[in-house]
């Protein structure tokens, strides 16, 4: 194995940690202010002439969010990069099988360069589109959906779509610790620490260190990580970005996450709900709108700070919260966490202070000032999620009534099912998603439901593990 590692290092590219940050920012810096045509020349030329890259990591995120990878051999994707193709059939909720031919693209602009101690050596990666056998956008690549949203918002309109995205997570002993989940047992924790301590060098503050340290060096724009309010919970924050670039780091995120934890042979579970009795993991989203480079959501006189705009964004949301619930709470699981007991987000109501509202209003300046929404678990599709948001807050209907001094506010949906329904009838997420994508979401979301009883009950069932999108495989669905 060590001549193996010295054969690695001379061969294939491993770059030091310092000089993959600065690589990185490099890139990132250009994302969204080179255009893309001379982004893929300056690229292509890089991968020509590094001889150490023999491999191109060409990434996608189906319908639900479950993330997929190829390898691409570097001379065979220069040569191909316009004619890749996949059978789009394999991909529980693409193309059926009649019908089972896409085409891949890379995007030159999510160029992003390795850390080898986490990836292997002589690899890069970049997100790609999903385009139909024709060459057009793929209807249910969510990325291409929230790509070309963002794109003619700027475009059109001069607005950039900004979001942080604060990931919580959990790291339960053992690898592959959902796959071998028994709800007679339950998961097993590795720290039974809280909010902000933890021994400096316990195997918790070891996992926070060690991914935070990827994120760095993959230019994430880290801000602070921490161990979180329940034992063995984790956050890692990162800076503000455009709502795309912001989905793409959350799905890097999570794969981070789950392979460092996998080195030091643990599990980092982002199920919203794996233990009961201790709070949930969520997945906090603030959002802002900018124009010209100038924060829309802030108004020194507004209430709160913010401006018309930012309350009626907010006023949308709510009003259609409950439609869009399954977007925002996307498993069977998710559901266990929206329990007030713990915090968690489900009355529809917006509060500076109540932790308990769907919305909040951070403390907030002119640089600052956005919404929180905070009733999204970690396992939503961050390219569907974010397109839902913007496209409500933007584009739904504002309530004909408001809340009455005194009355309680209503509740989001209690099982995934009654979401089921909610989605399922709703107008609104027809008409900004389109019939296909909504029935062949409610299809795949159905058959996850379907294995679990509607009854949640308070112990955590082995099926609504098993069968998490973000945790099954194809063989686990074909014992079913």
């Amino acid at each position: 194995m060590e001549n193996m590692n010295e054969l690695s290092s001379d061969l294939f590219l491993a770059v030091p940690y310092d000089e993959l940050e600065e690589l990185n920012a490099g890139a990132r810096a250009k994302r969204d202010t080179v255009p893309l045509a001379e982004q893929e020349s300056e690229y292509r030329a890089y991968l020509e002439k590094e001889k150490r890259v023999k491999v191109v990591t060409l990434c996608f995120s189906d319908l639900e969010g479950r993330f997929h990878m190829l390898d691409y051999d570097k001379k065979f994707l220069l040569d191909s990069a316009d004619n890749l193709t996949f059978d789009g059939s394999s991909i529980r909720g693409f193309t059926a099988q009649r019908e089972s031919d896409l085409r891949i693209k890379p995007d030159w602009s999510s160029f992003f360069w390795l850390p080898a101690d986490l990836f292997g050596a002589g690899k890069v990666i970049m997100f790609a589109n999903i385009l139909t056998r024709d060459g057009d956008q793929y209807a249910s690549d969510f990325r291409g959906m929230l790509q070309n949203f963002t794109r003619d918002l700027k475009e059109q309109e001069g607005l950039s779509a900004l979001v942080s995205a604060e990931v919580e997570g959990f790291v339960l002993a053992g690898r592959n610790a959902e796959q071998n989940f028994d709800e007679k047992e339950g998961f097993n924790l590795i720290s039974t620490g809280g909010y902000f301590h933890s021994l400096p060098l316990d195997p918790l503050r070891q996992f926070i260190d060690y991914s935070a340290r990827v994120q760095r060096a993959m230019a994430f724009k880290n801000e602070k990580d921490h161990p979180e309010v329940a034992p063995s919970q984790f956050e890692m924050n990162f800076s503000y970005t455009e709502a795309l670039r912001m989905a793409d780091l959350i799905q890097l995120y999570k794969l981070i996450c789950r392979q460092v934890a996998n080195n030091m042979g643990m599990t980092a579970c982002f199920l919203p709900k794996p233990v009961m009795g201790i709070n949930g993991t969520g997945m906090h989203i603030n959002m802002s709108l900018a124009k010209n480079g100038k924060n829309i959501f802030y108004d020194k006189e507004g209430k709160e700070k913010l401006s018309t705009i930012a309350h009626d964004f907010i006023a949308r949301t709510l009003n259609h919260a409950q439609e869009i619930c399954l977007v925002l709470n996307a498993s069977v699981n998710a559901y266990r966490r929206l329990d007030p007991h713990f915090e968690a987000p489900n009355q529809i109501q917006v509060s500076p202070m109540d932790r308990g509202s769907m919305v909040r209003i951070p403390v907030g300046n002119e640089k600052t000032a956005r919404i929180e929404v905070r009733s999204v678990g970690p396992d939503a599709n961050p390219y569907l999620l974010l397109y839902i948001l913007f496209k409500t807050g933007m584009h739904g209907e504002l309530p004909t009534t408001t809340l009455a001094e005194g009355e309680a506010a209503a509740l989001l949906p209690g099982t995934i099912q009654e979401a089921l329904g909610l989605f399922e009838s709703g107008d609104f997420v027809r008409q900004i998603l389109g019939t296909e994508n909504v029935e062949k979401y409610l299809a795949c979301k159905k058959q996850v439901a379907s294995r679990s009883a509607s009854d949640l009950g308070t112990l955590v069932k082995t099926s609504e593990v098993i069968y998490h999108h973000e945790v099954t495989n194809q063989g686990l669905w074909n014992k079913f």
